[in-house]
């Protein structure tokens, strides 16, 4: 079965259509952080973001739907594309908060969330942000080290140019019921400057 939609769908916040194409003027990074309701939240309410959208990546099936993948068969990660105006705010404050907000060392899992689709991630689009996530788990390893936490970080970290949007009910989900689940939580570990 297919995720994809008939009929364009609009953002619940920005009010744009859903499309996966990136203005001129944008750039784009996918990254999967466990359950991705509260994850798209936190990328939407950044200063600079364009647009968000959640969807599957990194799978072995064709347009899977949200019970394909909480199948745990078709590998697929939950994740959030995020569009976003570098002049406003760059591809390093993005990861920042990506590493900052849920724990990257826990592999198939977020807290309670089980399963491959839940796993951390961080999908580029291309070889030079490729580079920038690679070099940005080093830094965060370190600050893991330096706070007394030696737990390797799990988070795959490869370019993945699939990308399957959800259906309409999960986008903006937290937008569209304030009171959801959300179960977004870091390690309480900044970020390098």
């Amino acid at each position: 079965m297919s995720s994809q939609p008939n009929k364009t769908m609009l953002h619940h916040i920005f009010n744009r259509p859903l499309e996966t194409s990136t203005p001129k003027e944008c750039q784009a990074i996918t990254v999967a952080m466990g359950c991705f309701w509260g994850a798209e939240r936190l990328f939407w309410q950044q200063d600079g973001v364009y647009l968000t959208m959640v969807g599957y990546s990194a799978g072995t099936t064709e347009n899977p739907t949200y019970k394909d993948v909480c199948t745990d068969t078709t590998d697929h990660a939950e994740v959030v594309r995020v569009i976003f105006d570098p002049k406003i705010i760059s591809l390093n404050e993005l990861l920042a908060l990506f590493w900052q907000n849920h724990i990257p060392t826990q592999g198939m899992r977020q807290g309670n969330d089980i399963g491959s689709q839940y796993r951390s991630a961080i999908y580029p689009h291309n070889s030079e942000d490729l580079a920038l996530a690679e070099e940005s788990l080093k830094h965060y390893q370190q600050a893991l080290i330096a706070n007394g936490d030696s737990s390797p970080i799990t988070t795959e970290i490869k370019l993945v140019s699939e990308f399957f949007l959800a259906e309409e009910e999960h986008q903006q989900y937290l937008s569209k019921n304030p009171a959801g689940y959300c179960g977004l939580g870091g390690s309480g570990v900044c970020y390098p400057a």
